[in-house]
C-alpha cells in the first residue's frame, strides 16, 4: 500500500539515522577517530580489519579462508560475547558508499553521520564502497542477516580513510561471528552477485511461482480505501487482457479501513457494506485469470478494532504510522495469533496468498533490552510460511516490501516490492535496481504505477519504463484512462513479457548508485536490453549480441550510439510510445558513433545480421 503514511515510516527510518548520526549515545565519541586505539591488520585488497570482544574492547582472535564463487569469510572468535569488527580503507578515489538502507543518500558521508540500525525486517549490515570508475574498494555483508546489528560507516576526517564498524550481538550457541566479503570487482552489481549466490544456498528461498512473475494490477493508487467488489471485478475485467496476472486488492476492504490511518485494524474481517460476499468476490476475479492477494498488516492493532482490548497488553509501543500500536512478535501468543488470521483469511477466502505490510515496524521494540526483533520475526515468518502452505501448497504469493526484501526474508516471500513513490518514474527506477542488487529468488516489484488521465501518453510511457527492469504493478482506473493509454499499457506489458527472462534472471549492470542508474543493461547469451534514461552514449559491440532491444527513457527524440568492434548490418524496427511502428530500416553501421531517432517514451529493436563473430 502507498499512503502519505508509508511515506511517513521511510522518512521515519531517514530520521532515525540521522537523530543517531545528530546525537550520539552518552561515552560514545563523535568521529570514530576518538575511539580508544586498537591494533588494524591487512585484510584484503588494501582493506585492514580490527575485531574486538565486547564489552571489554580485548582483541579478538579471526581468521580469513576462502568459499566458492570468489568470496571470503572473515570469523571472528568471541565466545558467544557481542563483537566489534572495524573495516578501514584508503580513501584513494572514492566516490560512495552503497547500503541497504541508504535511500537517496549514496554518495560519501562523514563518520559522524553515517550510522544505522537493521535486522531481519529493516535492511541489511552489508554496504559497498567504489570508486569514481565504478569499481569496488570494500564490498562486505554480515553472513547472518536476522539479528539486530549496529553500524557506524563514512570517511574519517582525521585518519583520511573510509571506516565500517559492525556492532554484532551475543550468539547463545558460540559459534563465531562471520562476515563476507568480495575482492575488488568492476561495478557493485558485479560485487554483490556471489553474495546473492552464497545466501541463496545458506538461506533457499522461497519459490516463486507464475502469479509472483506477471504483471499486478493494485487498487492502491487507483482507489486508496474506497474499494468495492463491483469496481474491483471491473478494473479485473480490463486489466487482464492488457497482460496482468495478478490483482492486490490493498487497504480499505477490511471492517474499519478509511480515513487513511490505522485506528480500525486488528480485526482483519471483509467490509460487509464494500464486499457484502467476499469469498464469491475473490472466486469472480480468480475466473478472470487473474490471481489474488489481499493486503494486511498483522502487526497494527488500532484502537477502532474489536479485538483491540485483548489485544493491547501485547502491544505497548505505539506504530510510527497513525493510529495504531504494534503487536510485540518476540510474544508467542502475537505469533500465534499473526499465523491464525493470516491463515484463516486465505483458506476461507481461496487467497492465493497476502500482500504482507508494515512489518518493518516491529523496530520499534529494537534496543528496548528484550529479546532480538530481527530473530523473532524470523520464527514469526517461519511459522506462516508453513502454515500458509499447508493451506494453499501451490502456488503461494507472499509480498513484502523494502526495507524487509533482503536476503534473510528471501524464504519468506516472493513478490519483492520496492518503497513507495507515486508517480515517480526515476525513484521506480532506482528503488527496484537497489532491491535487485541483494534480492534472493523471490521477484522483484515496482511500486504501483500512477498517472493522470490528462497525461501524454509518453508520460504513460515513462512510468512504464522506470518499472522495466522489475515486475511493473499498475494503478490507475483503467476505466477512466483515455484508450491511447490502454494502447501503450497493452505494447509495454507485451514487450515486458516477451523480455521477461532477460529482465528478471539475466544480468543486469546498472551502473554507480551514485549516478541513479541512467544507463540499465540487461543481458542473456545474445540477447541485450538498455534502457537509457539521459542525454548518454550507449555503447554497441555488435560481435556480443544479436538482438538489442534499446528504450528511451530520456526526454530527448535521439539515442546516440557508440558501434564498437567494426562495421554491421543492422535491422532496425523502431515503436512509438503505444506500439506503433513508425520505422523499420536496414542499415550498414560503421564503427564510431551514430544517432538514431527513438521517441521519447519509445523503443527500437535491432536485429543484427552480419558483423558478429
Amino acid at each position: 500500500m502507498t499512503t502519505e503514511t508509508e511515506t511517513d515510516t521511510n522518512a521515519h527510518t531517514d530520521r532515525r539515522t540521522v537523530a543517531a548520526a545528530t546525537a550520539p549515545a552518552p561515552l560514545d565519541p563523535v568521529t570514530t577517530a576518538g575511539l580508544p586505539p586498537v591494533r588494524y591488520a591487512p585484510l584484503l585488497d588494501g582493506v585492514q580489519v580490527a575485531a574486538l570482544a565486547l564489552p571489554a574492547c580485548a582483541e579478538a582472535p579471526w581468521a580469513l579462508t576462502s568459499l566458492p564463487g570468489g568470496l571470503r569469510l572473515l570469523e571472528v572468535a568471541a565466545d558467544g560475547a557481542p563483537a566489534e569488527i572495524r573495516f578501514r580503507v584508503p580513501l584513494g578515489d572514492a566516490a560512495g558508499y552503497w547500503h541497504p538502507q541508504g535511500g537517496w543518500r549514496r554518495t560519501l558521508v562523514a563518520d559522524w553521520e553515517g550510522r544505522a540500525t537493521v535486522s531481519l525486517v529493516d535492511g541489511l549490515a552489508a554496504g559497498c564502497l567504489y570508486d569514481h570508475g565504478g569499481a569496488t574498494l570494500l564490498t562486505f555483508a554480515a553472513a547472518d542477516p536476522a539479528p539486530e546489528t549496529t553500524l557506524r560507516f563514512g570517511v574519517s576526517e582525521e585518519d583520511d580513510t573510509h571506516v565500517v564498524h559492525l556492532r554484532l550481538p551475543a550468539d547463545a550457541t558460540r559459534r563465531p561471528h562471520r562476515v563476507l566479503l568480495v575482492p575488488s570487482a568492476p561495478s557493485v552489481a558485479a560485487a554483490l552477485r556471489p553474495l546473492r549466490a552464497w545466501y541463496a544456498r545458506a538461506l533457499p528461498p522461497m519459490p516463486a511461482p507464475e502469479g509472483a512473475r506477471t504483471p499486478v494490477y493494485s487498487t492502491w493508487y487507483a482507489f486508496n480505501q474506497g474499494v468495492t467488489a463491483e469496481e474491483v471485478e471491473a478494473q479485473a475485467a480490463l486489466a487482464a487482457p492488457l497482460g496482468c496476472g495478478t490483482l492486490i486488492l490493498d487497504d480499505g476492504w477490511q471492517q474499519y479501513g478509511h480515513g487513511r490511518g490505522y485506528a480500525g485494524l486488528g480485526d482483519w474481517r471483509p467490509d460487509p457494506v464494500k464486499f457484502p460476499d467476499f469469498t464469491a468476490h475473490v472466486a469472480a476475479v480468480r475466473g478472470l485469470g487473474l490471481r489474488y492477494l489481499a493486503w494486511t498488516a498483522p502487526l497494527l492493532l488500532g484502537p477502532g478494532a474489536d479485538c483491540h482490548a485483548d489485544w493491547a497488553p501485547y502491544a505497548p509501543a505505539p506504530a510510527t504510522v497513525p493510529g495504531a500500536h504494534v503487536l510485540d512478535p518476540r510474544r508467542p501468543e502475537v505469533r500465534r495469533r499473526v499465523v491464525e488470521v493470516c491463515t484463516r483469511l486465505v483458506r476461507d477466502h481461496g487467497l492465493d496468498g497476502l500482500k504482507l505490510d508494515f512489518l518493518d515496524q516491529a523496530m520499534v521494540y529494537s534496543g528496548d533490552g528484550g529479546d532480538d526483533v530481527g530473530r523473532a520475526m524470523a520464527a514469526l515468518l517461519a511459522e506462516l510460511r508453513a502454515a500458509l502452505e499447508d493451506v494453499r501448497p501451490e502456488g503461494l504469493l507472499l509480498e513484502l516490501r523494502q526495507p524487509y526484501t533482503g536476503p534473510g526474508t528471501a524464504p519468506f516471500g516472493n513478490l519483492l516490492r520496492s518503497f513507495d513513490c507515486p508517480a515517480d518514474a526515476a525513484a521506480n527506477r532506482v528503488r527496484t535496481l537497489d532491491t535487485a542488487l541483494l534480492a534472493v529468488g523471490g521477484a522483484v516489484h515496482s511500486d504501483m504505477l500512477l498517472w493522470s488521465p490528462q497525461a501524454p501518453v509518453e508520460a504513460v510511457a515513462r512510468q512504464l519504463i522506470g518499472a522495466l527492469h522489475a515486475v511493473p504493478q499498475l494503478s490507475v482506473r483503467l476505466d477512466r484512462i483515455p484508450e491511447a493509454h490502454r494502447a501503450t499499457i497493452g505494447f509495454w506489458l507485451r514487450r515486458w513479457h516477451e523480455n521477461r527472462d532477460l529482465l528478471l534472471d539475466g544480468e543486469v549492470e546498472p551502473g554507480r548508485p551514485d549516478e541513479l542508474y541512467p544507463l540499465v543493461r540487461a543481458t542473456a547469451g545474445d540477447r541485450c536490453l538498455i534502457s537509457v534514461h539521459g542525454d548518454l552514449v550507449v555503447p554497441l559491440d555488435p560481435a556480443a549480441h544479436r538482438r538489442v532491444e534499446l528504450v528511451n527513457g530520456s526526454a530527448g527524440d535521439l539515442l546516440t550510439l557508440s558501434v564498437r568492434g567494426g562495421p554491421a548490418e543492422i535491422t532496425r524496427v523502431v515503436h512509438a510510445p503505444d506500439g506503433r511502428i513508425i520505422e523499420s530500416a536496414s542499415a550498414r553501421f560503421a564503427e564510431g558513433p551514430h544517432t538514431l531517432a527513438v521517441p521519447r517514451g519509445g523503443l527500437a529493436s535491432l536485429t543484427i545480421t552480419e558483423g558478429r563473430r
